[in-house]
């Protein structure tokens, strides 16, 4: 589709007409009234927004790249690419919920009820899930906890089976579970009292392998645990599925700037991951 546009104008969420443009379109920029914004801990906040019909079609894993306010008095060059974290289609709103720690999620940090939050999206390629799948894991941590909260849902929806191995530093930073308890089982793992540690995370998914409860593995948010199951996904064949996390500039593909290798029957190759991924097979993804 060479020469024909990519984004649509943008569509403010509540006011607009039903976008015009033809469905093949896969972006959109919508203009999105804040409804809620509130502090999850002292360093996440999470966010829902009222969103337009086609910013609910996104999928699980897939991104919108945020146009944040800049707390400053500098300015914000950059839109920050930001997963999804829920999806309430009955209610016609999107959540996320984002660690803030920079400039860009600072600057997200001061939107309040009522303000209209700019993004442009859905980007990129989700989380696939196979229809033979009787039961999924998803390892997580900090951030990469939220990315694999719509997979879940999705899950949960379809009858799958789901434990969910959350990992942080404390208790305090253990988010969602209440939400993943919903789609399934969840296991806590902190590094206050060490259960976090590889090893341990290690015997929690040979049992779930050993009781069959292990059908595909998904993750996001840590290296070290994203080789942990890349390793054992190999080992005993079982299908996987990761999220990278990286910084991008466009989030559509023209500049280059969130290339990352990855290994594909034997050979490197250089893939983008905002538009070839952000979800990659795991075992052809190498790390971050």
């Amino acid at each position: 589709m060479m020469g024909e546009p990519f984004a649509s104008d943008p569509y403010v969420v509540g006011k607009s007409a039903p976008p015009p443009e033809p469905p093949h379109i896969p972006a959109e920029e919508s203009l999105c009234p804040v409804v809620l914004h509130d502090w999850v801990n002292s360093e996440y906040k999470h966010l829902v927004v009222e969103a337009s019909p086609k910013a609910l079609t996104v999928t699980p894993g897939q991104f919108f790249n945020l146009l944040c306010p800049s707390p400053d008095v500098g300015e914000l060059f950059f839109r920050r690419p930001q997963s999804v974290y829920r999806v309430n289609r009955k209610r016609g709103r999107i959540e996320f919920l984002y660690k803030c720690v920079g400039r860009g999620t600072r600057g997200l940090s001061t939107l309040q009820k009522g303000d209209a939050l700019n993004m442009v999206g859905p980007l990129g390629v989700g989380f696939r899930l196979d229809p033979a799948w009787r039961h999924i894991v998803v390892l997580g941590r900090g951030v990469g906890i939220a990315t694999l909260g719509p997979i879940s849902q999705l899950a949960r929806d379809n009858n799958v089976g789901v434990t969910a191995i959350l990992s942080a530093r404390n208790a305090d930073f253990v988010m969602a579970d209440t939400f993943f308890r919903e789609a399934g089982d969840v296991v806590s793992v902190l590094d206050t009292d060490g259960t976090s540690a590889v090893d341990n995370v290690e015997k929690i998914l040979a049992g779930l392998i050993a009781q069959k409860r292990a059908d595909a593995f998904f993750t996001c948010g840590s290296n070290r645990l994203f080789q942990l199951m890349k390793r054992l996904g190999k080992a005993h064949n079982i299908p996987g599925q990761v999220a990278m996390e990286q910084v991008m500039a466009c989030g559509l593909g023209p500049c280059y700037v969130c290339v990352r290798t990855f290994e594909v029957d034997g050979k490197k190759e250089l893939r983008r991951v905002c538009i070839e991924g952000p979800v990659f097979d795991m075992q052809e993804a190498v790390g971050w």
